[in-house]
């Protein structure tokens, strides 16, 4: 077989330059797994060596080139090995020729234009990796190396409150306010529930996140929902006038940024969804738009101190005064 060329194989292994100080981050896979790569921010360089080592020293492993490629794609789960690729760089490593022994390549990619979050969700995938090719004649050597990338806001500098109502004519009328309509990842939401009007036995309350994931275009539009944290507001029956504060830290829960119209494929959007059962097990629902981002790292205060200073900044303001509806019983 040697004599055709087909004795002679290698190992690819991508080493990045700084991989013993570039910080990892954690990443749940399609299986559900959660694992470490490297993180990376928009417009960072990619840089490294490729080792092509030998199985066979002695013998010659002819190629037809060795190049490295830098790729972000996405991939819809329902139009899977069709993968829609918005980076896609190479660099030739080595010209068509023979290896006769083990041999290392630097590769550089300058100020790489990263342009959208690593996502793994229900039905799509977007992923950055490097991928090295040693080109065959009948089957190339390849190796790939995943990497995380995180996108980073600014503060937004409108960043207004939420007020909603849910009523029912003549039998329930109930106001509730969030401090703002924006939120870190690792930020608290601090509101206050209303009751203006309550004829009607309400048994359990709670707000609810929801991750609603958009896919595809067209007929070809997939829904995903899934709630990501439960809230108790209260369990029991509240009265007129009565007020309850609401403080939710986002930071436990495994969340992504908002995420609109990615490369025309999809969207990730987060709501606060209000939820009130009676006693006869009847639900009434209200639900807001939230935008979540993700911010860099800076000292950071500690839970406790966020909480108390999101409320102060909330309790600052003056309650809402609303006619009600109707007078109560």
């Amino acid at each position: 077989m040697s004599f055709f060329g087909f004795g002679q194989s290698a190992d690819i292994d991508i080493v990045l330059n700084d991989a013993e100080t570039r910080k990892k981050a954690e990443h749940k896979g399609e299986d559900g797994k959660k694992e470490k790569y490297f993180l990376f921010y928009d417009g960072e360089t990619v840089s490294g060596k490729v080792n092509v080592t030998l199985k066979n020293p002695g013998k010659r492993l002819e190629h037809s080139g060795i190049k490295i490629e830098f790729v972000g794609q996405i991939e819809l789960y329902y139009d899977r090995g069709n993968h829609h690729e918005f980076v896609s760089l190479v660099k030739d490593l080595a010209r068509p020729g023979e290896m006769t022994q083990s041999q290392t390549f630097d590769f550089d990619f300058t100020h790489v234009e990263k342009p959208y979050e690593t996502y793994s969700g229900a039905n799509v995938k977007l992923r950055y990796f490097l991928r090295a090719t040693v080109g065959r004649r009948l089957n190339d050597i390849t190796k790939e190396l995943d990497i995380v990338v995180h996108t980073l806001s600014s503060y937004p500098e409108i960043n207004s409150s939420i007020k909603m109502e849910v009523g029912i004519e003549d039998c329930l009328h109930i106001e509730f306010e969030y401090n703002k309509s924006k939120y870190h990842l690792k930020d608290v939401i601090v509101g206050k529930i209303y009751f203006l009007l309550v004829r009607i036995k309400i048994r359990h309350m709670e707000i609810d996140i929801i991750k609603r994931e958009t896919t595809g275009t067209g007929p070809n539009v997939y829904h995903e929902n899934e709630t990501i944290a439960k809230y108790e507001i209260m369990d029991g029956a509240p009265v007129r006038g009565e007020s309850i504060p609401i403080r939710l830290f986002l930071a436990g829960y495994e969340m992504t940024p908002t995420m609109k119209d990615v490369n025309k494929k999809y969207s990730v959007r987060y709501y606060l969804n209000l939820v009130l059962i009676d006693e006869e097990e009847r639900r009434y629902f209200k639900q807001q738009e939230i935008t979540l981002w993700r911010k860099g790292d800076v000292v950071r205060k500690s839970m406790s101190q966020q909480a108390a200073i999101a409320s102060q900044r909330f309790e600052g303001t003056d309650p809402p005064l609303r006619t009600p509806h109707c007078s109560a019983v």
